[in-house]
């Protein structure tokens, strides 16, 4: 479990899945620049509910649940690249609850949780250039882009560039 000021973040329970579901998976703007389609009934929602608890057994990945209300928020996680180096795995906030700080607490936590636990020296943050939010949310915090990727979706087939942010810590 990883805490901030206002958030908890910790592994998903099968009764989280009704506010995942209506906070986050059936939103279409927490999909935008994220990789993965909205989920469209309740019954999916149970299913990758499952799916998630599974995941995160075997992964540093969590459900953002806010403090005041103790709801399912969104979700974060990360991962390691090589020896030291680690990026987030995914953030991502309910449409409701974003342009509330949230983000930069979850990002801050993120990164160290990855120097605690694992001695990182660098943390990796990826963007879709047009995530106009999350690009600020990395320069806020100090980081400074060292790649831009030509991509596709594989959703919609749009085009975007995915800018990849690094931060020694």
């Amino acid at each position: 479990m990883i805490e901030t000021e206002s958030l908890i973040l910790d592994k998903a329970k099968f009764s989280d899945w009704k506010e995942m579901y209506c906070n986050v998976w059936s939103q279409p703007g927490s999909a935008k620049y994220m990789l993965w389609n909205i989920t469209t009934s309740e019954e999916n929602a149970k299913i990758r509910i499952m799916k998630t608890i599974a995941f995160q057994k075997e992964h540093d990945t969590w459900l953002v649940y806010e403090k005041s209300s103790g709801k399912a928020i969104g979700f974060a996680g990360v991962e390691k690249v090589k020896p030291y180096i680690y990026q987030e795995a995914g953030i991502c906030l309910g449409p409701n609850y974003v342009g509330k700080g949230f983000g930069k607490q979850i990002l801050q936590s993120l990164i160290q949780y990855c120097k605690e636990e694992f001695g990182a020296k660098e943390f990796i943050y990826s963007t879709r250039e047009e995530n106009i939010a999350s690009n600020r949310l990395a320069e806020s915090l100090g980081f400074t882009v060292i790649s831009s990727t030509p991509k596709k979706d594989s959703r919609d087939g749009h085009n975007y560039n995915l800018l990849k942010y690094s931060l020694d810590i």
